[in-house]
């Protein structure tokens, strides 16, 4: 009789058991694809900190090619530089952040990738909104920031800061490199040997005016000379003529 007291129990038991996996399975179900981001410095104002990117790969017919970046306000395109990334992929920079990318991914393969950034902000949090594009053309998009704790279906891949280092200041805007003058505008170095400075070419002109008016005034007097000459000879033969018929 005892026997046949506990023989309808298993069943109940069984459905009991039978009944909490199903809703264990149901409420765990498989996980959500989602992006990482993590720092080898995560603090305000920390400089050339190694910021690490993890996109899961969530397509069961192509892989990953290419991730398209906004940066969080406070970090510039040009202060981003690509430190480690899947062989051949190469950044670019984008109006508002970079995109990087090359040859498609393995399917299912995470695409993991390095940047160093220059100086991170002074902020408490970093959201760097993403966008995974697949070899087929397919889209996912990482670029809802959650707020006030609520979750959301596509969050961006979120960087906790802690607070600055003491005595941590924000760095200077790198500074433009100066123009180079173009070879025609350079300054020669010695004086033309055809182009003569202005008093030389003046000291040449009254050298030459100079010389004009001496040989003209040479010219002249030996006119003169001539002249008196001949006036004295005239002279001389007159008186003698009129020597000789008295």
């Amino acid at each position: 009789m005892t026997g046949t007291q506990r023989l309808p129990r298993l069943p109940r038991l069984g459905l009991a058991a039978f009944g909490a996996l199903v809703v264990l399975g149901l409420t765990a179900g498989p996980a959500a694809a989602h992006a990482e981001v993590t720092a080898s410095d995560p603090r305000a104002l920390a400089e050339n900190v190694t910021v690490s990117f993890t996109s899961e790969a969530e397509s069961d017919s192509a892989g990953i090619a290419e991730l398209r970046v906004v940066l969080p306000k406070g970090i510039t395109p040009d202060a981003v530089t690509l430190k480690d990334a899947p062989e051949g992929w190469k950044l670019t920079a984008t109006p508002d952040g970079y995109s990087i990318g090359g040859t498609a991914l393995a399917t299912g393969t995470d695409a993991e990738y390095s940047i160093t950034v220059r100086q991170l902000p002074d902020e408490k949090a970093l959201a760097f909104k993403t966008l995974e594009t697949y070899g087929d053309g397919k889209v996912s998009r990482w670029i809802e920031v959650p707020t006030n704790g609520e979750k959301v279906d596509n969050p961006a891949p979120v960087l906790e800061l802690k607070a600055a280092a003491p005595g941590a200041k924000p760095i200077a805007p790198s500074p433009s490199p100066s123009p180079t003058p173009p070879p025609s505008a350079a300054p020669s170095e010695q004086p033309s040997a055809a182009a003569p400075s202005a008093p030389a070419a003046a000291a040449s002109t009254a050298a030459t005016n100079a010389k004009a008016a001496g040989s003209s005034t040479g010219a002249v007097l030996g006119v003169v000379a001539a002249a008196l000459v001949l006036a004295a000879a005239g002279t001389f033969w007159w008186l003698r003529r009129n020597r000789s018929q008295a």
